[in-house]
């Protein structure tokens, strides 16, 4: 039971961290125009998703 639990966990944070590098590179691209903020931003993740939200 431990180890499927361990394995839905596991895909999940796997797909949130896809979901949140996406999200940061379409909020930059469309902020920025530039495909290297994007890039940069999609490394950063939910941190810039956040930080977006708080500053605009």
């Amino acid at each position: 039971m431990e180890e499927k639990n361990t394995k839905i966990v596991s895909n999940t944070v796997k797909k949130g961290i896809s979901f949140g590098s996406a999200l940061a590179m379409v909020i930059s691209y469309t902020t920025w125009h530039s495909v290297g903020w994007a890039i940069f931003h999609g490394l950063l993740s939910w941190i810039y998703v956040i930080y977006f939200m708080l500053k605009y």
